[in-house]
């Protein structure tokens, strides 16, 4: 392996992992969305089977109908994400593919033939058969798409905190020896609850936009109406379950992946009674000078919110960036070695590696002396791949500043759907309440202060429905930013780090490639936006 990393120039490991970037933020402006409509499409078509009314068999038909434009897109960019893995991630796959390769063969044997069956029926089924049986085809699409997404998380998740696996230094490869531990750790438990539970407050904000535009046009206004119902109910939902999922995932990542975390609070210095970081001036456009600086200036805190998010205790003890380079002590007595002591085992490890292999190729009794100090070293064997200690440091304003754009856009989510499901009920004082404190600041004409009916809102309301779209797309981009930028340098935390995982390609190839893809997805992303507003302007009910 160090003669494959010798040969390998740093220009193909920075287009690799840009062109691997590339391709997923793309495809996660698609499955969101799919996640999203599939839970709307799946309560419009419900109350369709218990009402009988035909408007809402019209109203589930709208729906499906932009589920499926969708839909199509989001596989055409996944099945290209998968192939990446072995095309610009070949010593990746190699070393993993044992673990890394099961939930994705399940993900296509299982989610996708699921999905496949049940969207035809959805489709083309609707005179074909019952109305009890299309509807679970409908959920059963939706339950497909989660499904798959699952399989994917699964598979991420173990990339962040690797499970269930032992190093065979026969094979040279990670073996899987607990399928369950890899399939429901806690950390691809969290992973999931909190992606999937983010992406249905896309899916409803798309909703209430699209519907908002109708009312705006006094179109298909019982259409948009019922639909705001809907998904106001279900994005408020949405919105507290990904408060309460993050915080989770926070703690999590706290166990697992700490350095991630001090990346993301700008925490330089850790200790106790840690307070949670509203607000401070990172510059966006540099690494801080976290070993002289004692902490992010103009920084404003909120006292012991990250201690206690941490570890669930106000006093709780949280690492920051140098104590975990330089190796700490914490109150409990846990001792953390440095990243230098991490470095010479991992050196130790990768040397009794090689005389183990010679010393087995010789017939040398040795080997089992060679094994077990393997063994000994084994965790730390990644980071006899590092060649400097701050290498093992994230890019700390884009961890910062992405975090805080996801959270604050959380809020932002949850105030508005809140707001919304008061003014789209009739509930005589709530709706009432809120229109009339509304109208005392000023964001509600007094005339339409003492209406019940959400059409009479005036425009600007409906045009930042509309411009929360674009919003909901960033807050769920953010996330992905924090949970991949913040464990780099690795590729497996702690294991594999990226310039020992990519393929042996020449730079100029990778760069054409990623030319090639930045085009042809734009292309299928103007293509979707313009199909997905002429179907909605289009649409005659």
């Amino acid at each position: 392996m160090h003669n494959i990393l010798l040969s390998i120039d740093a220009g193909t490991i920075d287009w690799s992992r840009a062109q691997f970037a590339l391709t997923a933020i793309y495809h996660w402006l698609f499955v969101p969305l799919t996640l999203g409509l599939a839970v709307i499409m799946g309560i419009a078509e419900t109350i369709y089977y218990k009402k009988g009314d035909d408007f809402w068999k019209r109203t589930a038909q709208f729906w499906q109908r932009l589920f499926g434009i969708n839909f199509a897109m989001g596989v055409a960019t996944g099945i290209i994400l998968e192939f990446e893995f072995g095309t610009n991630w070949s010593n990746y796959s190699w070393f993993v593919g044992d673990i890394f390769g099961a939930p994705l063969a399940i993900e296509g044997i299982v989610a996708f033939f699921m999905e496949s069956t049940f969207v035809a029926v959805m489709y083309f089924g609707w005179k074909k058969v019952s109305r009890g049986f299309h509807l679970a085809s409908t959920w059963l699409t939706g339950l497909g798409a989660t499904i798959s997404a699952w399989w994917i998380l699964v598979a991420n998740a173990w990339m962040q905190n690797p499970v269930g696996c032992e190093f065979n230094p026969d094979t040279m490869r990670n073996e899987m020896v607990d399928f369950l531990a890899v399939a429901f750790s806690p950390f691809a438990v969290g992973k999931f609850c909190h992606t999937v539970i983010s992406s249905w407050i896309i899916g409803a904000v798309f909703v209430v936009a699209v519907s908002s535009w109708f009312l705006m046009k006094r179109r298909h206004v019982r259409l948009a109406k019922e639909s705001i119902r809907i998904a106001v109910v279900v994005g408020l939902i949405a919105s507290l379950g990904a408060a309460f999922t993050g915080h989770i995932s926070g703690q999590q990542v706290a166990k697992v992946q700490p350095m991630k975390l001090a990346a993301m609070e700008a925490l330089y210095n850790g200790g106790t009674d840690q307070g949670l970081t509203a607000i401070a001036w990172l510059n966006p456009l540099r690494q801080p000078d976290y070993e002289n600086e004692a902490e992010a200036p103009l920084k404003l805190d909120i006292p012991y919110a990250l201690s206690i998010m941490a570890t669930n205790d106000p006093h709780g003890f949280v690492p920051g960036i140098n104590d975990l380079l330089n190796g700490y002590t914490a109150p409990d007595g846990t001792v953390e070695p440095s990243v230098e002591e991490k470095m010479e085992r991992g050196k130790e490890a990768i040397a009794a590696l090689a005389a183990y292999r010679q010393a087995v190729k010789d017939g040398d009794d040795m080997a089992g002396e060679y094994y077990g100090a393997l063994q000994e070293n084994i965790q730390y064997m990644g980071y006899g791949f590092i060649k400097d200690k701050h290498d093992v440091v994230p890019y700390v304003p884009v961890n910062f500043w992405a975090f805080r754009i996801m959270v604050g856009l959380g809020c932002v989510f949850i105030l508005f759907f809140a707001v919304m499901t008061l003014l789209s009920f009739k509930v005589p004082f709530l709706s009432l309440l809120t229109r009339r404190l509304l109208a005392a600041f000023g964001l509600l004409p007094e005339t339409h202060a003492d209406m019940h009916d959400i059409s009479g809102l005036p425009k600007w309301h409906y045009w930042l429905a509309i411009a929360l779209v674009p919003l909901a797309y960033i807050c769920s981009e953010s996330g992905w930013l924090v949970a991949e930028f913040g464990r780099q340098p690795w590729t497996i935390q702690d294991m594999l780090p990226t310039w020992a995982a990519v393929s042996d390609l020449h730079s100029g190839s990778v760069i054409i490639t990623f030319c090639l893809f930045l085009v042809l997805f734009t292309a299928m992303l103007a293509v979707e936006i313009n199909i997905l507003l002429k179907q909605i302007k289009n649409y005659e009910g």
